[in-house]
Order: C-alpha cells, then sequence, then structure tokens
C-alpha cells in the first residue's frame, strides 16, 4: 500500500525538501495550500515548481475549521506534517495578534480534524527553538524549560502543548520536532541568513553596496533544512511518539555568518554590513544551541552538513540568480599572491 502524506506549508522552504523526501520514498504527497497560490503559481509554487506533477494540491486555510476538515476527509492521510505558520520573528512583534491567531488555531484546527477524520494518521507539530527564547541552560534539549520571548515563540509553545496534549488526552501518534535555525538557498529573502547571502550577490552585481543588519552578536544553532526534514520524517517512523530536538550542537554568531559569506565573494563585510538598530528585537534571544543526543541515539538522525558548506551554498545560489559567476577560494588566493 503507498503510504499518503500531508504536509501543511509544503510551499515553503522546509515542505519543498520534506516533498522531494517523501517523493523519493514512494509516497503519495498532498499540500494544503491557500487558494491565492493555485491562482498565482509562478510565484507562491516556485519552491516546488519542479515537483508540481507529482504531488496533488489542495485549497484551505488552516484558520478555518471546516476547510481543513474537508481536506483531511480528501485525502485520508497516513502521515500530516504540520508546518504551515507565520514564522518569521520579526513580523511577529508587529503583529502578534495575526501570529497567534493563525499559528495556535491553525494547530488546534489541523489536530482536531485529524482526530474526528484519520485518528490512526501519524502527526508531526513544527516545533521552534524560539520557544526557548531567554534560555536557562546551554546547551538545550527536550527538558529545557521554555521561556518565549516573542509571539511566535508563544505561539509555537502553544503548539507544542496542543500537540502533546492530544497525544496524551485522545492517543494520537502525534510527536513534536524542536528545530533549530535550519536554513537553505530557498530560506525567505526577509529571514537574516538569505538577507546576508542575497546582499552578497547583490553588491557583487552592483546593485547594492551595503547589507543592514541588526544585532550582530546574536548567537545561533545553524543547520541545513534538507537534513532537518529527515529527522522529522523519522519521528513518525517510531512506534511510540515523542518530541525531539534537532540541532548541530553548534552556534554561530549573526557576525560569523556575515563573516563566512562575504569571505566566499572574497570581500570583507566590514566594508558593506551597516547596522540599523530598528532591526533589533525588543526582546532578544541572545544564543541559542541544541543538543540533539536522544534523535541521533533514538532516530539515527545525523547532520551532514557543515556550517561553511552551508553558507557556501546560499551564497553560490544567489550569485547564479542575478548572473554572478563567484570565484573559488583557490582562484581569490592565487589573484592575492600575484
Amino acid at each position: 500500500m503507498t503510504s499518503r502524506a500531508l504536509i501543511t506549508g509544503i510551499t515553503g522552504q522546509d515542505g519543498s525538501y520534506l516533498a522531494e523526501l517523501l517523493l523519493s520514498k514512494g509516497y503519495e504527497v498532498h499540500g494544503l495550500v491557500r487558494r491565492v497560490a493555485l491562482e498565482d503559481p509562478s510565484h507562491r509554487l516556485v519552491r516546488i515548481k519542479h515537483i508540481l506533477d507529482r504531488v496533488q494540491l489542495h485549497a484551505g486555510s488552516l484558520e478555518s475549521f471546516p476547510s481543513v476538515h474537508h481536506v483531511f476527509r480528501a485525502v485520508e492521510p497516513h502521515e500530516c506534517y504540520h508546518l504551515a505558520a507565520q514564522s518569521f520573528v520579526a513580523y511577529s512583534f508587529d503583529d502578534e495578534f495575526s501570529t497567534l491567531n493563525t499559528n495556535i488555531n491553525g494547530t488546534h484546527h489541523v489536530l482536531a480534524a485529524l482526530r474526528d477524520v484519520v485518528p490512526a494518521c501519524r502527526f508531526y507539530f513544527a516545533g521552534s527553538s524560539e520557544m526557548f527564547g531567554k534560555v536557562v541552560e546551554v546547551p538545550q534539549t527536550e527538558t529545557t524549560r521554555f521561556h518565549p520571548r516573542s509571539a511566535y515563540g508563544i505561539s509555537k509553545v502553544a503548539g507544542f502543548d496542543l500537540t502533546r496534549n492530544y497525544r496524551e488526552a485522545y492517543g494520537l501518534h502525534a510527536s513534536s520536532g524542536i528545530l533549530f535555525n535550519h536554513e537553505s538557498p530557498r530560506r525567505g529573502f526577509e529571514f537574516v541568513t538569505r538577507k546576508i547571502s542575497s546582499g552578497v550577490a547583490q553588491i557583487l552585481a552592483g546593485k547594492a553596496n551595503a547589507v543592514h543588519l541588526g544585532n550582530l552578536d546574536a548567537k545561533r544553532d545553524w543547520g541545513h533544512a534538507a537534513d532537518y526534514v529527515d529527522a522529522m520524517w523519522r519521528m513518525l517512523q517510531q512506534s511510540e511518539p515523542s518530541d525531539f530536538v534537532v540541532a548541530t550542537g553548534q552556534t554561530h554568531s549573526v557576525r560569523q555568518f556575515a563573516e563566512a559569506a562575504f569571505g566566499f565573494a572574497g570581500l570583507d563585510y566590514r566594508k558593506y554590513v551597516t547596522i540599523d538598530t530598528r532591526l533589533y528585537r525588543p526582546a532578544e534571544v541572545e544564543i541559542l544551541i541544541g543538543n540533539a543526543a536522544r534523535a541521533r541515539a533514538q532516530l539515527g538522525w545525523s547532520t551532514t552538513r557543515t556550517f561553511e558548506s552551508l553558507v557556501c551554498e546560499m551564497v553560490h545560489s544567489d550569485c547564479q540568480a542575478v548572473g554572478v559567476e563567484l570565484r573559488t577560494s583557490r582562484e581569490l588566493a592565487t589573484e592575492t599572491e600575484a
């Protein structure tokens, strides 16, 4: 029997990588998308355009329980990966009401529909390291206390608790992945990592002369999204549901990310990065670093990419997109010696 999977947020970074992974494993892949995405595929479906003929998309709104319920009845999935959310932390400070409403109610609607229509379906909730916020211990594990410092982090804690409650109260196979920062060339341009990598490309192309950033000393545990969706899948293959931290166990500052990104282009980041205090968070999360020992031991999961290779891949991809051929480090070294 072919396994059917339903992905909310299939058009996003994680959703696109997860869809590719599931297709490679022989799954029948379905995605819940807003109707506007189907009406504007060239823009809103860009991350999955190469697999559109292999997935089935269903119009629906996470803000409407009847809509979500209808999609579950149509698909009857064996596995559901709930990735959709308003996930840009800075925006959650500007519009707390929308972030809380969309993220919390959306998760509740999905869980309620799953329980009603396909209670045997295995469920994955995309948690976040932002739930830890003002960390009480370093590194963070599955038992570290949450202290979120944004509406986004608060909404993810609520979703995490909803997932655990549906698991304990109704016996659902419902698991949460507490994912630390994960990036890729498919990351949205509003996120700091993509702002940096695309900024390098724009500068090399002569289309910009600076990148405006906020707190350069904020530290994050950055991994590759393709590695992290593999952890999601592994969680739903377990006989018993549980929650897992997914992280590299290494931390780097925004400054280090910028230094590496500009360095791959042979540039000194200090000449191009401009600090904009308006980009600082009202309540900063200073350091996030995860301990994924449990995921490694129980899921057999591990990262396959280094921090340096991630940054390099993002810079190369953005340079290619604007028609800039990035010189290799060997070519740059030879040029310097000359």
